[in-house]
């Protein structure tokens, strides 16, 4: 009787341990640590409407605000943070309203606002740079009930055993003395990618990659 209980005893341990031990080699932890990192920022907006280089995590409404027309520059990096390699990456923009794609990887559905791209394979500490060009609506397209607002840029990045998100904020100011409508789009596909919002399509459309490796 005793060996019976004895037997049952261990197969109860047995029952609860091994389960244990494979949820953990299969999802993650000491042994098999897996983590991405994920960092988006926007550039600080200047007089000349250009990239001004100048990255800061989030811009509030005390800060220089964007206009009507006004380019607005997003970087993404991407790092594997692991001690093992990832493999079969893929970033995704979440497009907040009142911006539009004009430059950047991926391809961008005007049905979601989701601009994705696959950034491919991690070696370890292995970290890829993105730039993301958008632009503020015309001002006729903006809110009419609403003089200065702020808007949310999201973005993740994730395989099957990792993922982060991060974000930045950005505030358009709508009135604003000279500023009337957007700037012509030329060849970046502003102009169509403006149409088809217009029109409410939604087809993806493919953005103009400019993408940076480190």
């Amino acid at each position: 009787m005793k060996k019976i209980l004895t037997l049952l005893s261990v197969l109860f341990v047995f029952s609860f341990f091994v389960p244990s031990v494979l949820a953990h080699h299969q999802y993650g932890g000491d042994d098999y640590d897996y983590s991405i990192l994920i960092d988006k920022t926007v550039a600080i907006p200047n007089s000349s409407n250009t990239n001004s280089g100048n990255y800061v995590d989030n811009l509030s409404a005390s800060d220089t605000r964007f206009h009507a027309g006004n380019d607005v520059w997003f970087k993404i990096r991407v790092k594997n943070t692991s001690d093992r390699n990832l493999t079969a990456v893929t970033v995704k923009d979440f497009v907040p309203d009142y911006i539009l794609p004009i430059e950047g990887p991926g391809n961008w559905n005007l049905n979601d606002r989701i601009i994705s791209w696959d950034a491919g394979d991690f070696s370890v500490d292995e970290e890829k740079t993105y730039y993301l060009k958008m632009r503020v609506y015309d001002k006729s397209m903006l809110p009419s009930d609403k003089g200065l607002f702020c808007e949310t840029n999201r973005a993740e990045a994730r395989n099957n055993v990792s993922y982060d998100e991060d974000s930045s904020q950005i505030c358009i100011e709508k009135t604003v003395s000279g500023v009337t409508s957007a700037p012509a789009a030329g060849p970046e596909m502003g102009i169509g990618l403006v149409a088809l919002e217009m029109l409410g399509l939604s087809a993806g459309v493919y953005l103009k990659k400019r993408s940076i490796k480190s």
